[in-house]
């Protein structure tokens, strides 16, 4: 396939927020956004996001050599990202946001409407998501991308313009701030697999190129017996191996030490 036809398209990422365990989820349940909609739905609301970019901070050095300056990096900036959210009729992707910085800023014992209402912030570790990820994917699900943000928390939340005239969908704006992001998968399974952190497992990118092969029908026979005889009992426990080491190739037969047969006959036994 032509390379201007293997580009990546805009439309196909996911958002998943995971907030941190503590008050802050507590807080949440109290206005009605449970865990459920935090993981799933909010990130299905997040109808425009973008991947997360940095820069360098350099300092310039003159002097060393005639006629030369030069410049060395000495400090890596993350800049801030912002989201926007379709608005659900009960409001709940709003206040999410809305009660998130809430959260952030702390609250007094008095009613807020009173004049002796104060603020007292909260600690970074109790309202920073270390979790929170962006993930870039293709149609075939196979190519993926995947951003994990780390300490972050929303640092604004926009204005939202409501209006008579020409009835839209209600969108919702805000502006997120990171300390850091892990560019790669980073779960467990990912670095028991060797892929964590974008690194490429031989066994597994050789399996893709097969796959490839086999879906291109070129050589289509020869790729899918390949395919087949690395398929082995020995060869999946080589490439998903269980970070406990408990599983195995070797078939059951036995159940509660009574024995369940070869597994050959024709024939079943009431």
């Amino acid at each position: 396939m032509p390379k201007i036809q293997n580009v990546a398209l805009t439309s196909n990422y996911f958002v998943k927020f995971v907030l941190p365990n503590g008050g802050l989820r507590s807080h949440m349940r109290k206005k009605g956004i449970n865990d459920v909609f935090v993981a799933d739905d909010m990130g299905l609301l997040c109808h425009d996001a973008v991947l997360p970019g940095s820069a360098m901070a350099t300092l310039n050095t003159a002097g060393d050599f005639q006629g030369m300056i030069e410049r060395f990096a000495h400090t890596r900036n993350f800049t801030q990202i912002n989201l926007e959210f379709y608005v659900d009729n009960e409001y709940k992707s709003l206040k999410f946001l809305e009660h998130w910085m809430e959260y952030i800023t702390g609250s007094s014992e008095f009613n807020p409407s009173d004049d002796v209402y104060h603020f007292k912030v909260t600690y970074p570790e109790e309202y920073k998501s270390n979790d929170t990820r962006i993930i870039k994917f293709e149609r075939n699900h196979f190519q993926f991308l995947e951003y994990r943000f780390i300490g972050l928390f929303p640092l604004s939340l926009n204005a939202t313009r409501v209006s008579y005239q020409g009835s839209q969908v209600l969108k919702v704006s805000a502006t997120f701030s990171f300390d850091r992001y892990v560019c790669g998968e980073s779960s467990s399974l990912a670095r028991d697999l060797g892929t964590a952190f974008n690194n490429i497992s031989s066994r597994i990118q050789d399996f893709n190129r097969r796959r490839r092969e086999r879906n291109s029908g070129e050589n289509r026979v020869a790729a899918y017996n390949s395919i087949l005889n690395d398929l082995t009992d020995r060869s999946i426990n080589d490439v998903y191996r269980s970070p406990t080491g408990q599983v195995t190739g070797v078939p059951t037969n036995t159940l509660g030490g009574t024995s369940l047969g070869s597994g050959v006959s024709n024939t079943f036994k009431v």
